[in-house]
């Protein structure tokens, strides 16, 4: 079932005390830049794990969880903070980094395949063994309904803004923001890297497919297929013009990355750079009289791997 706004307040509620209100800040010639990469755990992800376990329950098995590496991190750390046991899944793509986070959060961390899905289905099967509560990355209800308060906070901050740049991994970000704005509200713009085109893939077949998974951003963008739960509305938004889906090179998002350390001094992981890349790489125009939005939505990265200007 996919959250509405009544679903989305009352998510906000339940995990008002788990997770931080992040900054909003104007940049001319931007717009106004989310910074969810200061969120506890250092992405977005954190809202939807909380909500999700807080929602659902746990048991004395824990959780479990699959993941890139910022859920799984996020898991993690609700995990550590409700006081319970959790195992966490990874792919052999996952940068150390945010294995390390994983490690320092407490959890038991398995490198379970060489693809997202891999681990995905390794911690299914782990979960059935032991019952540990299964927290999705993306295509649970709760999860959706959890990240749809970042939307709900971003339009307190912020109000009035016609055009939301998002990045898109397995929609459960751009899932919970567009059920937030599905009545009305912003206009919605899909940001993929060229090498995780599934939202794309799903829009061009009308259904969720199998997409490539490469590229600078595949760790947190790099889900296989688009999830279910959200893509009705993400084709719903599009028939009727209020999505836009972009697809951005690796060139630009690592360009955004440095724009980003540059111009506000935060280092962004790739995929959280990655919506900025469509505005700095003119791949998305800005119309004119807009009043854009812009999430910069992690930030778990080696700091030395974003490159200064010559």
């Amino acid at each position: 079932m996919l959250p509405d706004r009544i679903l989305i307040t009352n998510a906000a509620r339940r995990i008002t005390a788990d997770i931080r209100r992040t900054p909003v800040i104007g940049i001319p010639g931007w717009g106004l830049l989310k910074l969810e990469l200061l969120q506890l755990a250092g992405s977005f992800k954190p809202r939807g794990a909380f909500h999700r376990i807080r929602a659902a329950g746990a048991g004395p098995a824990g959780v479990i969880a699959a993941s890139g590496g910022n859920h799984g991190v996020a898991v993690a750390a609700a995990a550590q903070a409700l006081g319970l046991r959790a195992e966490i899944f990874v792919p052999e793509i996952s940068a150390e980094a945010k294995r390390a986070r994983i490690r320092a959060f407490g959890a038991h961390l398995v490198v379970g395949g060489a693809t997202y899905d891999e681990a995905r289905l390794a911690s299914e099967a782990r979960a059935a063994e032991t019952g540990a509560l299964m927290v999705h990355a993306y295509d649970q209800p709760e999860v959706l309904a959890g990240q749809g308060t970042l939307a709900l906070e971003w339009e307190e901050q912020s109000p009035g803004l016609t055009h939301l740049l998002v990045a898109v991994g397995g929609g459960g970000l751009l899932g919970g923001i567009a059920a937030w704005h599905r009545a009305n509200g912003a206009q919605l713009v899909a940001v993929e890297p060229e090498g995780c085109p599934c939202l794309h893939a799903a829009l061009a077949a009308g259904r969720p497919v199998p997409a490539p998974v490469g590229g600078v951003a595949a760790d947190s963008l790099g889900a296989r297929q688009v999830g279910g739960l959200m893509f009705p509305l993400a084709a719903e938004l599009h028939a009727a013009g209020r999505l836009t889906p972009v697809l951005v090179p690796d060139g630009a998002i690592r360009e955004a990355q440095r724009m980003l350390w540059e111009t506000v001094r935060v280092v962004a992981e790739p995929g959280g750079a990655t919506a900025l890349a469509a505005l700095l790489s003119g791949l998305w125009t800005l119309p004119r009289d807009a009043r854009v939005g812009i999430l910069v939505c992690g930030g778990n990265t080696d700091p030395g791997s974003v490159s200064p200007s010559a």
